[in-house]
């Protein structure tokens, strides 16, 4: 049986290029970027190579690029960073109630050590409204945190226009945008934010890499201490072999964005209308347009998520209910209820997640499959026989 993996959001497959461009740096080319033998020197090349490729792919300057191990760390480090280092400015940080577990979480710690968190609503299609934003900003406030686009329900947020009200305020503005650089445009000077955080393994680079964008001028301290690496922003050997292939994918997605969002959003549509016109009550999750190419989050009635899960495996299809970082919990998904979804329709999301190895057989074979296995868990459902 072919397997077809529908969870790009998740993680991505590592694109061979990626790979193939990793590999000396394992074994030929291994010093310690530290060094200043020629090993090391090599190694640190690439790291600056690397640096200037991810800069490009954001429109920042080389030097505003910091390496992390990954999007959690870049947005521990964003978050925990300007607010310990402009304490003596304020205590309040404002962020949304649909923000991944890595802000939220964030924003929770800080809580306990005495600041201040507002989390904004969002609306029936996920979306923050920058007048509540503006709303919400006190003379104590010094960071605003919001995604760039979500990870479940794939809403592209009006981060233009936060920007601007943050700029107004003199205001840092962090965004993570994990699940928008590569896929779409995320250039940082035209969205206004100050912070952006990146993950390797969502745009086919290699798990346990990342990078935080911190624009020059930015006051913040390192949460990791110890050596003078990456400028002494954050301290720990440099996983180069990791660094290079980010910067690969980086190079990658810097040209094939454009033609990939374009096809994606060509299937994605194809998928959301199957999906509606074969199974009568499902609703998509998420706003009609304003999403990401690759995003399908619809609520099928009277089901429960995690059963249309295990049995879309059966036949070979991967597909989630939401974050993967979330998937061991059995908690209604925090991002739709703060939509206005029911627990009931929130358990019975579905996210199915297109990536750069999607093709249209797989979307039809979906289609095909899909529709039978909600009518073999309707009959059995509890939910389907309370509501007739």
């Amino acid at each position: 049986m072919k397997r077809i993996y529908l969870d790009y959001a998740a993680t991505t497959p590592t694109h061979p290029e990626v790979v193939k461009a990793m590999l000396p740096y394992f074994t030929d080319v291994f010093g310690n970027p530290s060094g200043i033998y020629s090993y090391g020197q090599e190694a640190k090349g690439a790291i600056e190579e690397t640096r200037a490729q991810v800069a490009e792919l954001i429109g920042a300057r080389d030097e505003e690029i910091v390496f992390t191990s990954g999007g959690t760390g870049a947005d521990n480090f964003a978050i925990k960073g300007v607010a310990f280092a402009n304490d003596n400015k304020g205590d309040h940080v404002i962020t949304s109630s649909i923000e991944h577990h890595a802000v939220i979480e964030t924003c929770k710690f800080l809580q306990g050590k005495g600041f201040r968190v507002t989390y904004l609503p969002v609306d029936e299609y996920g979306l923050v409204d920058p007048q509540d934003v503006k709303k919400a900003i006190t003379s104590k406030t010094i960071l605003i945190s919001v995604m760039h686009a979500n990870n479940e329900m794939g809403a592209i947020e009006p981060i233009a226009e936060i920007g601007k009200i943050a700029k107004e305020g003199g205001i840092y503005l962090h965004t993570d945008a994990v699940q928008t650089v590569g896929h779409i445009p995320a250039d940082v000077n035209e969205m206004g934010v100050d912070l952006l955080s990146i993950s390797g393994h969502k745009l086919c680079g290699p798990k346990g890499v990342g990078a935080l964008y911190i624009r020059k001028g930015t006051k913040l301290v390192p949460f990791m201490h110890g050596g003078d690496q990456e400028r002494r922003r954050r301290a720990g050997t440099e996983n180069v072999p990791g660094i290079v292939g980010l910067g690969q994918a980086a190079k990658i997605a810097q040209q094939e964005t454009s033609e990939e969002a374009e096809r994606l959003s060509s299937l994605r549509d194809k998928l959301i209308e199957g999906i509606l016109e074969r199974i009568d009550h499902t609703h998509l999750n998420g706003h009609p347009s304003r999403r990401l190419p690759n995003n399908v989050n619809v609520s099928v009635d009277f089901v429960e998520g995690e059963s249309m899960i295990l049995n879309l495996d059966l036949q070979g299809i991967c597909t989630s209910t939401g974050s993967a970082c979330s998937s061991s919990s059995l908690e209604p998904s925090h991002v739709l209820l703060a939509m206005g979804l029911s627990h009931e329709q929130a358990h019975g999301s579905l996210r199915l997640t297109l990536g750069k190895w999607t093709t249209v057989e797989e979307i039809e074979q979906v289609l095909d499959v899909l529709p039978g296995i909600v009518a073999k868990l309707r009959a059995m459902s509890p939910l389907l026989k309370s509501h007739g």
